[in-house]
């Protein structure tokens, strides 16, 4: 928004500098130079559309006869994704709580922010393919690698809300001698509840995405399903997948806008 200068004058808000013109000059001749380096054409980005439009021929109509492989691969999904959400959650609720620099000292709060970010450092799909190596295929590396996901978005964003608390309720409740745990249940959690249902919910809702992506390296769910109908050229069971996938999702994000509302 402009401002007022001393002589009652609005101050230009985007007012140019050689600097910034020289920033956008920059960004502009490396996004030429990407382009080009990648090979990027518009011959080339047409030939995909018509690929696209082949592909999509081929998966229309939907092929739902085998709908008891598609139930059995979304049922584990939707497991993987709850023992996840709720792992995640409840870790996440100690991890964050002992990053907040408000609440905890210096020695303790450091390495957990530390772990928190490490937890942010990969994408899901890198670390379900080390826990595949780790613990095999199956469901519990899809688990593990949601709860490793989990931490990293709920606990941040929960020690964030913490230190923007205010500290004189906490004051208050120390005055009267409460202990610890009382200090985090009377002073602190009423100030953030609504925030971590908000991060938990979305979280979750998260979780039933990923848990079909990180299916497609072997880590369970509707995701292996998904895969090995690919590998068929099977594109229209591909098709009813994708149109269950989408289904879910639309339901889990039904669901967590309920809940915001109770607990907002």
């Amino acid at each position: 928004m402009a401002r007022l200068t001393p002589n009652n004058q609005y101050e230009d808000p985007f007012k140019a500098s050689w600097l910034i013109r020289f920033a956008w000059l920059s960004v502009a001749a490396y996004l030429a130079y990407s382009f080009n380096a990648m090979g990027l054409e518009w011959e080339r980005i047409q030939q995909g559309l018509g690929q696209a439009g082949i592909l999509l021929d081929r998966m229309f109509p939907p092929n739902f006869s085998r709908w008891e492989l598609l139930l059995s691969g979304l049922a584990e999904s939707l497991e993987i994704a709850v023992i996840a959400s709720i792992t995640g959650i409840v870790l996440s609720l100690f991890f964050g709580l002992f990053s907040a620099r408000n609440l905890m000292p210096n020695w303790i709060s450091i390495p957990m922010r530390g772990l928190i970010a490490l937890c942010r450092t990969f994408h899901p799909v890198i670390i379900a393919i080390l826990f595949v190596k780790s613990v095999g295929f199956g469901a519990l590396a899809g688990i593990l690698t949601l709860v490793v996901a989990s931490i990293g978005f709920i606990a941040k964003l929960f020690a964030e809300a913490i230190e923007e608390i205010s500290l004189k309720q906490v004051e208050a409740v120390r005055a009267t001698g409460a202990g610890f745990v009382s200090v985090i249940l009377f002073s602190v959690m009423p100030q953030v509840f609504a925030r971590f249902i908000g991060f938990s919910t979305y979280q979750l809702d998260s979780n039933l995405r990923n848990s079909t992506m990180v299916g497609i390296v072997g880590a369970g769910g509707l995701g292996g399903t998904l895969f090995s109908a690919f590998q068929r050229f099977d594109y229209d069971f591909v098709a009813a997948i994708l149109i269950t996938i989408i289904a879910i999702i639309m339901v889990g994000e039904f669901l967590s806008n309920i809940v915001r509302r109770i607990f907002s």
